[in-house]
């Protein structure tokens, strides 16, 4: 694997400190056919989307009935986790907010400021650096702050993305390892490929990843390749397929993006996965596709790789396994507690490739977007 220079920003750690509560934050998705429209309208207020666009979006959610499973599966995650902490002894109630759904951060911190807590650590649902996976929910929980005019009586701090570390990175090994076992058990495993799937982000979003100081490439300037979102993925990826290779050998891998919804004329990080799927080498006995870059099955993993990349792996006919995102694999959960342990105890900062661990405090110029707001876990 490709060797990082050390990160600047790898000195912003805090200190422990007496965090009362946890605020899981998910992106929310609708849960009935009317919330759809709504939603998307939520998700994309003040881009000047067209109408025509938000009804393609639709008719996604309208194929499974209107209900996204991200919700239900946060709200999983929620339990599990505070299972987890229960179990360790960790009096820290879990609580659950939304950027674009119900229930939204504004109402989940009303609801955790009116039971007593004061410091708030947040636990995102992104593992990897991006605008759209860091710095919009940091944005977006310094607006709620503003909105309930809770500014001078919450401390609101977000757990570091957490791409390399084990629990997140020892789950998708598993799911990726149980998928090839799959295809060999089908008796197409003589010569599998494997792709891993993140969500597709403007190049120019993709270049403004992560921090300034301190570039994949090692140089000033423009990342290039995806910028830190783009070397964090291929890391992890790389890292995966390094840890079975006793069991399965060198099993040649890709790297491709899904579910990208600007104007054809902005350029987005690429191959698309439909592309990569048609680009595996003739005699490739079998497809394992590994949704990496996702949290949890929600909406963009179950339309664009269980419908569309299934559709053209059956149009290439090679047989395709798509493996579970984390979700509420036992692995992943204990992570997430690690990491909380971290910010609360001093835990040791655990991360399995040369670019982690990753910061606590973001810059002021980390994963800068279009119109930078004022955010919350900043320098």
């Amino acid at each position: 694997m490709t060797q990082a220079p050390p990160l600047a920003a790898s000195s912003r750690v805090r200190p422990p400190a007496g965090y009362d509560c946890i605020l899981l934050a998910g992106f929310g998705g609708p849960e009935r056919a009317e919330d759809v429209l709504p939603f998307l309208r939520n998700v994309t207020r003040g881009r000047d989307i067209p109408p025509e666009r938000l009804e393609v979006a639709a008719h996604h959610y309208r194929h499974f009935g209107g209900v996204s499973p991200i919700n239900a599966q946060n709200r999983a995650l929620q339990a599990a986790l505070a299972a987890e902490l229960d179990a360790r002894g960790l009096a820290l109630p879990v609580y659950l907010g939304n950027r674009f759904w119900a229930p939204y951060f504004a109402d989940a911190l009303r609801e955790l400021h009116a039971h007593g807590h004061r410091r708030v650590l947040v636990l995102v649902t992104s593992a990897f650096s991006s605008y759209s996976g860091c710095r919009a929910y940091r944005e977006d929980l310094a607006q709620a702050l503003a909105e309930t005019g809770l500014e001078r009586d919450l401390v609101v701090d977000k757990v570091r993305q957490y791409f390399d570390h084990p629990g997140f990175v020892g789950s998708n090994a598993a799911a990726v390892l149980g998928g090839l076992r799959q295809l060999a058990d089908a008796g197409a495993g003589s010569s599998p490929h494997v792709i891993f799937s993140a969500h597709s982000i403007p190049v120019s979003a993709a270049e403004a990843s992560g921090p300034r100081e301190s570039l994949p490439s090692g140089q000033a300037g423009p990342a290039g390749e995806g910028g830190w979102y783009g070397a964090q993925l291929r890391e992890v990826a790389a890292l995966i397929m390094d840890s079975f290779r006793p069991e399965c050998g060198d099993v040649p891998w890709s790297l491709a993006f899904q579910s990208r919804s600007g104007p054809p004329a902005q350029p987005w990080l690429q191959p698309d996965i439909n592309e990569a799927i048609r680009a595996v080498p003739e005699g490739t006995s079998g497809l394992v596709v590994s949704p990496l870059g996702f949290v949890s099955d929600h909406m963009e993993v179950q339309w664009h790789l269980d419908n569309e990349a299934a559709l053209t792996a059956r149009e290439r006919g090679v047989p395709m396994v798509r493996v579970p995102t984390a979700g509420i694999d036992p692995q992943f959960v204990a992570g997430l507690v690690d990491l909380i342990r971290e910010r609360t105890e001093g835990a040791p900062r655990a991360a399995l490739t040369a670019l982690g661990p990753w910061q606590d405090v973001c810059p002021v110029d980390c994963c800068l977007g279009p119109n930078p707001e004022p955010t919350v876990a900043g320098s």
